[in-house]
């Protein structure tokens, strides 16, 4: 069955969307739609750096990710304030990552698109079986912290007065974002992964009441997205990455419109 590249662009993508629906929650409740940008744009320079040192794509743009990740988390609150930091490390990264895949040996013919927009299309079965570990293991780190997770974004004085460690809890979701992009490259691209990590959930937000119906839903929201995109992909002959993240954006236009509707008609 995996001999059919539909069948592994379909797989990769549910993988790609299970576990983006799920950050994108914390995403949103955390406030970490700027961060998220800065973390993926940097994932061209680990794409750059597992080429010249000939080392898996997987390995360079986690490491390169998560470096990214702690260096915002690190600076962030300094004198340099936070959105002109994102900016700037956001772009220089982007910068960097295309000047170094010119520099390195055989930079030239390395296909930026397919990391740019990503290419589903053309992942093999070891592709599936990485993005599938990738987001079982984050997942599993999701929900395993779930309720730390929450309570040290709606108060980090009480999450510290129940012996939590809120910056402890914070790192968990930098590496979640970081493994979480390595896994969706291939699939999205880094210019579009935050897309998809926040159009489900803000799709889903308005719906629902608790936290897990909205992760829930996102996680739904997010499956008919990669499907859909990859069955409207196929055919009108569109880019595959950018497509999933429009039907994304036509679901969250969607219940942004039906949630206005419902509360004129109440």
């Amino acid at each position: 069955m995996l001999d059919d590249f539909l069948i592994r662009a379909a797989l990769a993508g549910l993988g790609v969307a299970l576990v983006a629906a799920l950050l994108g929650c914390f995403v949103l409740w955390r406030r970490m739609a700027y961060f998220g940008d800065a973390t993926a744009h940097s994932a061209l320079l680990g794409v750059a750096l597992s080429l010249g040192f000939e080392v898996s794509i997987l390995v360079g743009v986690t490491a390169t990710t998560l470096a990214m990740g702690l260096a915002i988390t690190t600076l962030s609150g300094r004198r340099t304030g936070t959105d002109t930091l994102l900016g700037a490390l956001a772009h220089s990264a982007l910068a960097a990552g295309l000047l170094a895949v010119s520099l390195i040996p055989g930079g030239a013919r390395l296909d930026l698109e397919a990391y740019l927009f990503g290419d589903i299309l053309s992942v093999s079965r070891m592709d599936v079986g990485l993005i599938w570990a990738g987001a079982a293991l984050v997942s599993a780190a999701l929900l395993w912290r779930w309720q730390a997770l929450l309570l040290s974004i709606i108060s980090p004085d009480l999450a510290r007065a129940s012996g939590l460690n809120p910056r402890r809890e914070n790192l968990v979701l930098v590496f979640a974002l970081a493994l979480t992009v390595a896994v969706a490259i291939k699939v999205v691209g880094a210019l579009l992964i935050t897309a998809l990590l926040i159009l489900p959930a803000a799709a889903a937000r308005p719906l629902t009441r608790t936290p897990e119906a909205m992760a829930a839903l996102a996680v739904a929201f997010a499956a008919i997205s990669a499907l859909g995109g990859l069955r409207l992909s196929y055919a009108w002959d569109s880019p595959t990455g950018p497509t999933i993240v429009c039907t994304a954006a036509v679901i969250f236009a969607l219940t942004a419109l039906s949630r206005r509707l419902l509360q004129k008609a109440a």
